[in-house]
């Protein structure tokens, strides 16, 4: 990737002589490939680590050197410390870049570093523990000075006890780990069985990523944004914030789509913000690249959520409009180096917003998704003074789609000067990102890049699950954009139609014999319709009289057409099939078909295949472990009933019953291991 200048020092291009002699990285996937990117440029050889999923991954092709860390579950590879530090010996590294989850706000592992005389490109072991466990870390917020969330601090042993503690607080709460982080750990109540319930699953889930299964209640602030402070501070007393990023868009707690800055903030809210982040980091001596996230109301109040004594997932979107690598002053505040830069040097210039593509099927309600990439082509990279494309992604096509690991494949950013111009370059990125093999979120990213109330910035965590109550099932394209579409099926038609007629020796070179009128189907729509070519694009004539032009370099067998249609850009991802083509674009997946009058009139007269009734089977939704059966053949069960739970990428899944039944059968075992669509049980 060519180096943008939006990723560089803000004094200039920076060094190019690292302060440490070698790097091991203890993570994998994205991160490690993020980290690897720095260290080469500033000519720092690293090494990577892989367990046996990852023997072939693309951060150990990335690394100058790597070394296998165990078996593919993170607790017996990339989070045992042992495992870990006997390769940190091995390599001779002097330094280490834990990333982000796995082992990166252990103190523990921060602790061992130290004895060992390794650097830990991270903050001290003091500050990890204050902030690393969330009650401690709320008390220590309230004392420096910064708002915090009403809730219980203390311990939590039981799930009646957190039921009767919730009851005191007022519903709706959050129940959360205390060493949690990404989502895992987190769940909302708004009644108390689902207090004792979540408790439960939440212990669990805690145990299982963090081995640290302790947990806390707050308050969950209703219709509230999700608004975060980038710090970095070094050893010398210095200590900045870098703005902030907007991280409202989030599903289950985890973040979808983030931006820098927030098209909420006022200056005065953000410096304010900006102030108590600072605060707390000085408050227990914080060095490093941190964040510190908040809670902000629609009238700008702000409550201290937690801090992440780690790099953030979406640090890229800081980047952007800063134009600092945040490894990069992670590595140099490492090696003792005091920040080049004040706070009155640090300015926002433009705007970023990053998408975050995951391995999950947003049909069946964004569940977990593996298998092997098949066609892995993102966007071009490129970065300019009217925009910025830019991917961090861990995988590379044929690579695999692993059970053990969480399910994002790349973090999908653009910048542009303003809002609307970013908002644009990431609608083209995510058309012209071609992704094949397992299911993925992309059509989801754009149907948000589309909304009205993204597009206003008007948006809460709530977002996701207001905008879509029933889940995601598609994009329905509007009545103009499906006209379009049509008129883009039925040009290229014309081309692909062409070819095939040469092949064949049904025209020659000097007389064409193919018709002009053709019947394009799309959506449920039927449009009769005629072309007009010439050698720069088709003339689209709809049945009504209105006129539409294409014009664009597309060859059949591309599966990219970028075109120009009615005067605007359009990006269509185009796959043939019998009398037509699949296309997707703007998030919209299309079965169009391109027919003459005569195959339209004999289609109509076919039968609809009607889909098979499954309303007596439980599927299993998603590839994973089913970790507990909560019934038995024979069994009544309401609707809304537990009826077993399914664990997917570190998280557990409980399926419900979706009406009043009899258990006639149970087809799975606890500790089997299910396939999307494998029936676990049947009904009367």
């Amino acid at each position: 990737m060519a180096t943008s200048r939006r990723l560089c020092h803000v004094r200039g291009e920076g060094a190019v002589t690292g302060p440490f002699e070698k790097l091991l990285i203890a993570n994998r996937g994205e991160i490690a490939c993020r980290v690897i990117k720095t260290a080469r440029r500033l000519g720092i050889p690293t090494v990577a680590l892989y367990s046996d999923a990852d023997r072939r991954a693309l951060h150990v092709a990335m690394a100058d050197e790597a070394l296998h860390i165990g078996p593919p579950p993170a607790a017996q590879s990339y989070i045992d410390i042992e495992r870990v530090m006997t390769a940190v010996r091995e390599s001779g590294a002097d330094a280490v870049h834990p990333g982000y989850g796995f082992l990166s706000e252990n103190p523990r592992f921060a602790r061992a570093l130290e004895e060992a005389g390794v650097a830990f490109i991270g903050p001290p072991v003091g500050a990890i523990e204050a902030m690393g466990d969330k009650i401690t870390s709320k008390k220590i917020a309230a004392e420096a000075g910064v708002n915090t969330v009403p809730g219980f601090m203390g311990l939590i042993d039981s799930a009646d006890e957190a039921a009767k503690i919730a009851g005191e607080i007022g519903y709706p709460v959050m129940i959360k780990a205390s060493a949690g982080g990404g989502g895992k750990g987190m769940r909302v109540a708004w009644t108390a069985e689902e207090a004792r319930e979540g408790f439960a699953a939440s212990k669990r889930e805690a145990a299982a990523s963090f081995g640290d299964d302790r947990i806390f209640i707050e308050k969950f602030v209703t219709q509230p944004r999700h608004i975060e402070i980038q710090v970095l501070a070094d050893a010398h007393g210095n200590a900045v914030y870098l703005h902030e990023r907007e991280c409202s868009i989030q599903r289950r707690n985890q973040k979808v789509i983030e931006e820098a800055p927030s098209p909420f903030l006022d200056e005065a809210t953000r410096a304010a913000m900006g102030a108590q982040a600072v605060a707390l980091a000085q408050a227990v001596g914080y060095r490093s690249a941190g964040t510190v996230e908040f809670i902000v109301d629609g009238a700008r109040n702000f409550y201290f959520l937690e801090m992440n004594t780690r790099l953030q997932v979406e640090h890229p979107v800081t980047e952007l409009i800063t134009g600092i690598d945040l490894v990069e002053q992670m590595i140099r505040v490492a090696a003792g180096e005091p920040l080049p830069f004040s706070q009155a040097d640090l300015r926002i210039n433009g705007w970023a917003i990053e998408s975050r593509l995951y391995a999950e099927d947003p049909y069946r309600n964004f569940l977990p998704s593996i298998g092997r990439l098949t066609r892995y082509r993102p966007p071009e990279e490129v970065s300019g003074p009217e925009k910025a494309v830019r991917n961090d992604t861990g995988v590379e096509e044929g690579g695999e789609i692993s059970m053990f690991y969480d399910p994002m494949i790349a973090k999908l950013c653009t910048w542009a000067p303003s809002r609307e111009a970013a908002i644009g370059a990431m609608r083209e990125a995510l058309d012209g990102f071609e992704l094949e093999g397992i299911g993925h979120n992309l059509p989801f990213l754009s149907a948000v890049m589309d909304h009205p109330k993204f597009v206003a910035g008007e948006m809460t965590t709530a977002f996701i699950a207001e905008e879509w109550p029933e889940g995601f099932d598609g994009v329905t394209l509007p009545g103009n954009q499906l006209r379009r579409l049509a008129a883009v099926a039925a040009a290229i038609h014309r081309i692909a139609e062409i070819r095939r007629a040469r092949i064949s020796g049904r025209i020659d070179n000097h007389k064409r014999t193919l018709g002009e009128d053709f019947v394009v189907t799309a959506q449920g729509e039927t449009f009769p319709l005629t072309l007009t070519a010439d050698p720069f694009g088709t003339d689209v004539t709809f049945a009504g009289g209105e006129a539409v032009r294409v014009a664009g370099a597309w060859s059949p067998g591309q599966r990219l057409a970028r075109l120009d249609v009615a005067g605007e850009p359009m990006v269509v991802q185009v796959e043939p099939r019998p009398l037509g083509f699949r296309l997707r674009t703007r998030g919209a997946d299309l079965s169009v078909r391109v027919m003459t009058p005569r195959q339209a009139e004999l289609a109509a007269l076919m039968p609809q295949k009607l889909p098979p009734d499954t309303s007596k089977l439980l599927l299993c939704p998603m590839p994973g472990l089913l970790v507990s059966l909560n019934v038995a053949a024979g069994d009544n069960v309401e609707e809304g009933q537990a009826l077993c739970t399914v664990e997917a990428m570190k998280m557990e899944n409980i399926l419900r019953a979706e009406r009043r039944g009899i258990v006639t059968q149970v087809n799975a075992a606890v500790g089997e291991s299910l396939a999307v669509d494998e029936v676990i049980m049947e009904f009367e």
